[in-house]
């Protein structure tokens, strides 16, 4: 039924102009800055210490061992943002089946949603990439004015209180 709607929507508007874009971009993001070795210590650092089983070693050995890890981690995650990929041995996942709520019926797949567990240093790679892409958002101010989620110190409240004020 879905299907046959959005071949109707597609008919009918296939004859129209796109709509105008008002504005445009006053920047592109061509490329990522690369991290410090002080940067990645901190990203390493503040995450958490799960571990996987895609991980090598645990991740309470590569924060212990931190000083002699560090600068490999630097250059896979500098190398990783130059060529906009992974490395190979960070492309898996181990993706588990979790029931939505408790006491859904457990023989219906409907009622399961897939969670991938990703290694470590994916991880990294992951909280790297959200840091520059974050700043350079706010940096050229292309963050929606009232989105709280994933950003500092913009909670669901601030959210809330700004949109009243701008209100009145």
């Amino acid at each position: 039924m879905s299907s046959v709607l959005s071949n109707d929507i597609r008919s009918a508007t296939s004859v129209r102009p796109p709509p105008p874009v008002f504005t445009r971009a006053s920047s592109s993001l061509l490329s990522f800055q690369p991290f410090t070795e002080a940067a990645v210590r901190r990203i390493i650092m503040m995450s958490p210490t799960k571990s996987c089983s895609l991980d090598p070693v645990p991740t309470f050995l590569v924060r212990e061992f931190i000083d002699l890890l560090l600068p490999y981690v630097t250059a896979m995650v500098i190398v990783s943002l130059a060529q906009g990929r992974l490395p190979v041995s960070q492309r898996h996942a181990i993706v588990t089946p979790r029931l939505r709520k408790q006491g859904l019926d457990v023989s219906d797949m409907s009622n399961y949603r897939p969670v991938s567990y990703l290694s470590y240093i994916s991880n990294v790679m992951e909280r790297a990439v959200a840091i520059r892409l974050n700043d350079y958002l706010a940096t050229n101010d292309l963050l929606p004015r009232f989105q709280s989620t994933y950003r500092k110190r913009h909670s669901t409240e601030t959210a809330m209180l700004s949109s009243v004020h701008s209100l009145e």
